[in-house]
């Protein structure tokens, strides 16, 4: 086969590297945010008497950011988290602004999602496909 008829590859593997290595950034950033919502720093609390939402919110939000953290690192569930997180960033964007907080952490958070959710969006689809896909019946029944 030659180069020109050559199925190419998803994301070159220079690509496919950085996107790892933004990924693992990522998923420290948003663990990072869910320690500190769990031991209730200063900051955390603040914000979420601010937002007028109970420690059920904070916990919640937490096991969102750990659980999306820990799904960054499975290639099969890295843009859906990827995903997640933009949409969770903008909530936190938007939260930050309407408490008079830094916006720029969660800015930071929110492009370096989308850049994942973007280059693992090939992953996504296949992902979306097998969910849909319909069941077929079991043969031995």
């Amino acid at each position: 086969m030659d180069r020109t008829t050559a199925p190419r590859a998803e994301v070159p593997r220079t690509g496919n590297r950085m996107l790892w290595v933004l990924q693992a950034v990522t998923a420290l950033g948003f663990a990072g945010a869910a320690v500190q919502k769990l031991t209730a720093s200063e900051q955390v609390m603040a914000t979420f008497q601010a937002i007028g939402l109970g420690s059920w919110f904070r916990y919640l939000l937490a096991g969102l950011e750990l659980l999306g953290a820990a799904a960054l690192f499975v290639p099969r569930l890295a843009g859906l988290a990827g995903l997640a997180f933009t949409g969770l960033a903008v909530g936190a964007v938007a939260a930050q602004l309407g408490t008079g907080g830094s916006p720029v952490p969660a800015l930071v958070l929110l492009v370096t999602s989308a850049v994942i959710a973007w280059g693992r969006r090939s992953g996504t689809r296949r992902l979306w496909r097998a969910l849909r896909r319909p069941r077929r019946p079991d043969a031995s029944r």
